[in-house]
């Protein structure tokens, strides 16, 4: 089944991008995904194709009307009904693997792309529509935030990446920052490879590999180590951890 990626834009020249080259582009090209963009400004309703408005209540800037995207969402959601409709919004809860993995596992996404001020919060209530951020900073639109989402989500489509084990020995897979990795030359302005990774000793590389990642976690990225040490049951991409209990 063609993974489906619709993207609601005011800049549908931008795609796509640099989801054309590499691992994305070449699995576009294969039919494994299929990209359409919606122009949102097609669905404004006035000669000048206006779609935004000064913000009710005051202030700088502009804001997307609420009855244009409504418009253009009723018309994405027609050709893909089955593919949930995401924002890319800096007030939308923080994209994560898990919700990068379950998004691959379906028929698509539609990417609603927002400028200005952003969206009328009223779209919110009157679409199903999840608001997604892709970090704590903001951009000039959403269409950057679109392709890093969709790039996160091509990559784990099957057949895409060359390995398959390549999707799942990766930082936050685990719920841990990956391990550090070295290749040739072994000595390089006199640093070298570690012992242990020349060792051909499978199971000390592995304890290495464990501790590295769990060590650069703690001290890196606390918030990420935090909830790992609380995680009792689930990692982030959904694979099941065993207990304590069920080890004994």
């Amino acid at each position: 089944m063609t993974f489906a990626a619709t993207v609601l834009t005011l800049y549908p020249d931008m795609f796509p991008g640099p989801l054309g080259a590499s691992l994305a582009g070449r699995a576009l090209a294969e039919g494994v995904w299929s990209l359409d963009t919606v122009h949102i400004r097609d669905f404004a309703a006035d000669k000048h194709r206006t779609v935004d408005d000064t913000p009710a209540g005051g202030g700088a800037g502009m804001v997307l009307r609420a009855d244009v995207l409504g418009a253009a969402i009723d018309h994405a959601r027609a050709g893909s009904p089955e593919a949930p409709v995401l924002a890319m919004s800096p007030r939308g809860a923080p994209l994560t693997q898990e919700r990068v993995r379950a998004l691959a596992a379906g028929p698509g996404v539609t990417i609603l792309c927002g400028r200005f001020e952003g969206f009328d919060e009223r779209i919110f209530e009157g679409r199903d529509v999840e608001p997604v951020s892709i970090g704590d900073y903001v951009l000039s639109g959403g269409e950057l935030g679109a392709m890093v989402l969709l790039d996160a989500c091509i990559r784990l489509l099957p057949g895409v990446m060359g390995a398959a084990s390549s999707g799942v020995e990766e930082s936050f897979e685990s719920g841990l920052l990956e391990y550090p990795h070295y290749t040739r030359p072994v000595d390089w302005e006199g640093r070298t490879i570690p012992e242990v990774l020349r060792s051909g000793d499978h199971a000390r590389i592995a304890a290495w590999r464990k501790l590295q990642a769990e060590t650069d976690t703690r001290l890196r990225r606390p918030d990420l180590w935090e909830r790992h040490e609380g995680a009792r049951v689930g990692s982030p991409s959904g694979a099941r951890r065993r207990t304590r209990d069920e080890d004994q």
